[in-house]
């Protein structure tokens, strides 16, 4: 034997000997001539598979025979693969040593085996190795429960990650919305100005529009919800009317701009304020709302219907929202998955519509937040319709209803060609003590007038519906006016945007217009006002000018504008006021002013050379006896609760958010002044 070979011979004694020490079974192998030895075995399974293995002459046989009795049937090919023999010899040839681990049934326990190949020597041709065999069950144990802890991390951050990408996805989408009905209708309100009642109209729009996007940025800038994943419902009294009325203000632009048909009407819903979040109400109806625009083509019809249906729970009202459309529809494989975030129907995808598909998503969560359901019925090509069903608790301040008695028994008739609006109609007048009779034929309405007239007992009042088949509703107002003169009022119901055919509409007789969908509290208001019963509208703002006249505020704030606002809003209430451009300007004119001079300080708080906190901590340190009981009013967009927490600790009294709401400012300047 020569030198090499001894010094070969050695060296897979001394590897054997030292993988004794961790591994139950040893082996020489040579990988050239396919052959094995066994070179110890320390317990009873390792001397079985030893004996096992001793009844093949090649390393091959023994393992492919091991491999069959052993392995656990899922790893068999993977060990397979990796212990053939030409495999093993190509591994040792890049690297000197690697393993392959596995499971094996033993006595039915399933275990974790490792196999260590190491290479001894290369000599021309001949390879040799030694093959080592252990348990590896905790370390496997310990690996995996080390993995599924790093997979809960990542997907923890996973999920606080996509709820941030969510939010700020729907957000981006809902605030698009509102920001299209603030710069329509500015649009309108410029291109009107002669009309007072036209630019007040859009004013109140812009108002509502403009509220509904300061909620929304309000719950942007509240990240720690979203950081948690908790998202809570802000319950407080509201009216189905108002959030009805102002989802259908927000999307008409583009109704309008596609050539929709929006029908709109209410059935039987007889308790109208409630105690919800409007705010997602508003995210729930947008969403389907805003989808039923973006999937239905031009000329297609939407149709939403507000139903109060009977309650099994006291004090509970169920209502369901149905939203109908005739738009693309949606594949019985996309309904499966509509409710995923990120799921869009590939039709849409190729038509290049737009969006997130978060949606869908958002609208499931909320409705489950709030404990109701959605129902879904669509087809390719044949359009959607969602149903929403939600209880809602009612109110208990509420008033009843009564008849109103200036309008108690006066006649009135319904012209629309829907039959359940005409009927909803109908029991929403018995319920103000107005008697009347409808019909969904223009045509008929005609005949009906004239026979009131002939038998004494002539209307008092028209309702009639603006879009109808065969004779429209200005017409249909041309054709009443010319029998009945110009006393009787009629009112023009319609869920469309009325401003391209009002001048033509008031030519032909029409007395005034009333959304649909048309609830009680809507018809109770336009009958009061068309039969000059209603009060005019006070506002709050004058009324309380007597009582600041002489008063003077100090309005700090960096940016020209919003002290142009202040400004403006001050002195209609009576307030002299000055203005400072950051808090060192402040800090001075207050400094050398006389003492008393200010009656109060409104102070921004992010401003250039000194900002809010800091002026109103040398305000305060000022030698001069009024500084310390100087009323000092936080005026600032920093909406967080630390922010406000902040600004009282630096001196300020109160704090105020901007943009401003009026009612809150004088709410606070009350207590002041």
């Amino acid at each position: 034997m020569s030198k090499e070979k001894i010094e070969n011979e050695n060296r897979s004694l001394e590897i054997a000997s030292s993988l004794c020490m961790d591994y139950f079974s040893v082996y020489l192998v040579d990988l050239d001539e396919d052959t094995f030895k066994i070179h110890r075995t320390s317990d009873v399974i390792s001397s079985q598979v030893a004996t096992l293995m001793e009844q093949f002459q090649s390393y091959s046989e023994a393992v492919s025979a091991y491999i069959y009795t052993y392995a656990y049937p899922d790893d068999m090919e993977f060990v397979r693969e990796e212990t053939k023999i030409e495999n093993v010899r190509k591994r040792l040839q890049e690297e000197e040593a690697f393993s392959v681990r596995y499971r094996r049934i033993v006595n039915g326990t399933v275990e974790y085996i490792e196999w260590r190949y190491v290479r001894i020597a290369q000599e021309e041709k001949n390879m040799k190795a030694v093959l080592a065999a252990r348990n590896v069950d905790e370390q496997m144990k310990e690996e995996l429960q080390q993995k599924a802890l790093l997979e809960d991390a990542l997907n923890q951050a996973r999920e606080a990650n996509q709820a941030k990408t969510s939010f700020l996805s729907a957000m981006s989408h809902d605030i698009r919305t509102p920001m299209n009905a603030i710069i329509g209708f500015s649009e309108i309100a410029i291109t009107h100005m002669d009309d007072k009642e036209k630019v007040m109209d859009c004013l109140e729009k812009i108002l509502t529009s403009s509220n509904h996007l300061l909620e929304l940025i309000n719950d942007v800038l509240d990240m720690s919800r979203i950081e948690s994943g908790k998202a809570t419902l802000q319950e407080k009294e509201c009216s189905l009317s108002q959030v009805v009325h102002d989802l259908v203000q927000m999307v008409l632009p583009q109704i309008k701009a596609k050539r929709i048909k929006l029908f709109a009407d209410t059935f039987n819903v007889r308790n109208e304020d409630v105690i919800a979040d409007p705010l997602k109400l508003n995210q729930i109806f947008l969403n389907i709302l805003g989808n039923a625009v973006k999937f239905t083509p031009s000329g297609g019809s939407i149709f939403l219907q507000i139903c109060q249906m009977p309650s099994e729970r006291e004090e509970y009202g169920s209502y369901k929202f149905i939203f109908k459309d005739t738009g693309i529809g949606m594949s019985e494989e996309f309904l499966e998955h509509i409710f995923e975030p990120f799921e869009r129907e590939k039709n849409s995808v190729k038509q290049g519509i737009e969006g997130t598909g978060l949606g869908m998503s958002i609208v499931k969560n909320t409705v489950d937040m709030m404990g109701g359901t959605i129902q879904i019925k669509s087809a390719k090509g044949q359009g959607s319709e969602f149903v929403i069903g939600l209880d809602l608790k009612l109110q208990n301040n509420v008033p009843k209803r009564e008849k109103i008695q200036e309008l108690e028994g006066k006649r009135a008739l319904i012209v629309d060609d829907d039959f359940n609006t005409c009927n909803s109609i109908t029991r929403m007048l018995e319920q103000i003590g107005v008697r009347s009779e409808w019909t969904t034929s223009s045509r008929e309405s005609i005949f009906r007038i004239q026979k009131a007239r002939e038998d004494g007992d002539e209307f008092q009042v028209y309702i009639v519906n603006w879009n109808m088949p065969l004779m429209d509703g200005i017409e249909t107002t041309r054709k009443i006016r010319r029998i009945v003169g110009e006393e009787a009022p009629i009112i023009m119901l319609t869920a469309s945007d009325w401003a391209d055919v009002e001048n033509e509409a008031k030519e032909a007789g029409i007395t005034t217009f009333c959304n649909k969908p048309l609830f009680q509290s809507d018809l109770e208001k336009v009958l009061l006002k068309v039969n000059h019963l209603a009060e005019e509208k006070s506002v709050p703002i004058l009324s309380t000018k007597k009582q600041y006249v002489g008063k003077r505020v100090l309005v700090t704030d960096d940016n020209v504008l919003n002290r142009e606002i202040a400004h403006e809003i001050l002195t209609d209430a009576g307030f002299l006021v000055e203005g400072a451009e950051n808090g060192s300007v402040a800090v001075k004119m207050v400094r050398q002013s006389e003492e008393g001079w200010y009656d109060l300080v409104l102070m921004d708080v992010q401003m250039p050379v000194m900002d809010g906190h800091e002026a109103t901590k040398e305000i305060r340190k000022l030698s001069r006896k009024d500084v310390g009981t100087l009323p000092i009013i936080a005026m600032t967009a920093n909406a967080f609760d630390e922010d406000k927490e902040l600004a009282l600790q630096s001196g300020m009294n109160a704090y105020i958010t901007k943009p401003l709401n009026l009612e809150k400012l004088f709410e606070i300047l009350s207590d002041y002044i």
